[in-house]
């Protein structure tokens, strides 16, 4: 069984949970500690969390990650 990858990014809002949270109940696992920086282009801060999950189809760089 393959193990995908996806690292979500996002301003950190509550949105960015919402996307994390959407991941998670789509069957996708945390990997590693959420990380933040400033982005000085925007004025914001972004946050980014990995997060990985089993598929029972082969791996394909044409795969829509946020699908599966």
């Amino acid at each position: 069984m393959p193990l995908i990858y996806r690292l979500l990014t996002e301003d950190d809002t509550s949105e960015f949970c919402h996307k994390v949270s959407l991941a998670l109940s789509k069957g996708w696992v945390l990997y590693g500690d959420p990380t933040y920086a400033y982005d000085h282009a925007n004025g914001v801060m972004r946050a980014g969390q990995a997060v990985t999950k089993d598929v029972d189809t082969a791996y394909s760089r044409d795969m829509k990650l946020g699908q599966q």
